[in-house]
């Protein structure tokens, strides 16, 4: 299936994604935080289907990882999470760089569901 990685600085939250995505059979990296996330992306010359990101971490957030990670490898889907209204205002000026910002909490149900829509849409363009 797909090649995924997710990064959060929250290890539980990580593996639950994990978990709930290899269900689907897509192999799941996972990075603690956004410049963990770009040594992986840069490991993997950015070879991902898609970036699933929280917002807010600490030394480099969501937003200025999907930023760097837009600019060096430009096909690259990516799919930002988060639990602050805040955050969620500031991704809205991303719109040409993130497919969608999911509101945590959600259910294993919803991130599946999400996740295959995105992976789905990204064949098609």
């Amino acid at each position: 299936m797909a090649r995924i990685l997710v990064v959060d600085d929250e290890e539980a939250v990580r593996a639950l994604i994990a978990r709930g995505l290899s269900l689907d059979g897509h192999h799941v990296i996972m990075a603690g935080d956004g410049a963990e996330g770009m040594d992986v992306l840069t490991q993997y010359k950015g070879a991902f289907d898609l970036v699933l990101s929280d917002i807010r971490m600490p030394l480099m957030d969501g937003i200025a990882m999907a930023l760097a990670a837009k600019r060096d490898y430009p096909g690259l889907s990516i799919l930002l999470m988060t639990g602050y209204a805040e955050q969620r205002e500031r991704a809205k000026s991303l719109e040409n760089i993130v497919v969608d910002v999911m509101t945590k909490p959600f259910g294993l149900a919803e991130l599946r569901g999400t996740v295959g829509r995105v992976l789905k849409n990204a064949d098609r363009a």
